[in-house]
């Protein structure tokens, strides 16, 4: 067999079993040879058990017959549709997880489904909450212990100076981070831990035009996200905490971004 480069794109294909059996020896020698792309593979792994996981008790569900017609152009987008927008996106993302559905996912951003840029940071930050949240071993790609280099690296990635807010006085303790994708920029995530195990995230992205603030919910009874858009960034506060001590403890993290971008 001629021996040819691999690529990222046949992580993927390995990962769905897509990838022909007589280059299987030659891929794993390729990721052998490449440590980096070899943990970007181990972390893939993990992402789609974290997935599988986060979805396990709806993947069985049937689509609702009125996310069916939008998805084919049946029925007409009502503004109420569109807040539940990221848990057919999530949907997708696990079903990605679990193979053969790419065609599907490919087109998910080109559904008309057209929503103001806070609800877009929202549900992105909403999403990335309740797949990682609820992860314990693999929640974050960097721990607070090496607290110094994840606010570096995440600073240096996403383009703004972050400096993980210190939320104890709250009752939190940073866990850590990691870096997301956010349409077509990055984001930074924090997340946080109180003693009794409940979690919130900061998600943050350098990519935003707007300037808005609120609250945001996408499904009854699940997190919700106070956000900011300002002055060319992003910052959107997630969990499941009542309302009122959410968004205390969002205003307090919030001031200290600030700061911390400004000094």
């Amino acid at each position: 067999m001629t021996r040819r480069d691999f690529s990222e794109r046949d992580i993927h294909m390995a990962l769905d079993s897509e990838l022909p059996g007589d280059e299987r020896v030659a891929y794993d020698a390729w990721l052998d040879a490449n440590p980096e792309l070899k943990a970007r593979s181990a972390r893939y792994v993990a992402d789609r058990a974290a997935l599988r996981a986060a979805f396990a008790g709806v993947l069985d569900e049937p689509v609702p017959a009125r996310l069916q017609k939008i998805v084919f152009g049946e029925a007409p987008v009502k503004t109420a549709a569109s807040r539940s927008r990221w848990w057919l996106a999530a949907a997708a993302a696990a079903a990605v997880a679990i193979g053969g559905v790419g065609g599907y996912v490919a087109g998910i951003d080109h559904l008309g489904l057209e929503e103001p840029a806070e609800d877009q940071l929202a549900e992105q930050a909403i999403a990335a909450h309740v797949i990682y949240a609820a992860e314990q071993r693999h929640a974050v790609e960097v721990p607070a212990s090496d607290k110094d280099h994840l606010q570096t690296w995440l600073s240096n990635r996403v383009g703004l100076k972050l400096v993980a807010p210190d939320l104890v006085a709250e009752g939190f303790q940073l866990v850590g981070g990691r870096l997301l994708p956010a349409g077509e920029s990055k984001a930074a995530m924090l997340l946080y831990e109180d003693d009794k195990g409940e979690r919130i995230s900061l998600f943050v992205t350098a990519e935003s035009a707007e300037k808005a603030k609120g609250t945001y919910g996408s499904e009854e009874n699940g997190p919700e996200a106070v956000y900011w858009l300002d002055k060319g960034y992003g910052c959107a506060v997630v969990g499941s905490l009542p309302r009122a001590q959410l968004t205390a403890v969002a205003k307090i993290a919030y001031s200290q971004l600030l700061a911390g971008m400004a000094s």
